[in-house]
């Protein structure tokens, strides 16, 4: 009886699919996924953007911003990275 290895390194946008034959894995990606994750990071962004509006200056000063960089930064658009 063999054991299967199923750890493997890389990033979230894809999973590794083992062989219990050999012990190695090989990535599998699947687009889905990939438009999923892409998805939630542009949220993650839009959501971080939107808090960077309601700030204070002085809660700005606080995170190193002025109030025009976090403008520039909450006025971005939608395929900006």
């Amino acid at each position: 009886m063999s054991t299967i290895d199923t750890i493997c390194a890389g990033d979230a946008s894809r999973t590794c699919v083992a062989s219990s034959e050999s012990g190695a894995t090989q990535p599998k990606s699947y687009p889905m996924r990939w438009l999923w994750v892409a998805f939630r990071l542009w949220m993650q962004k839009r959501e971080g953007r939107w808090v960077l509006r309601e700030l204070t200056d002085e809660q700005l000063r606080d995170i190193g911003l002025t109030r025009r960089e976090a403008n520039t930064e909450a006025n971005k658009s939608f395929f900006w990275d």
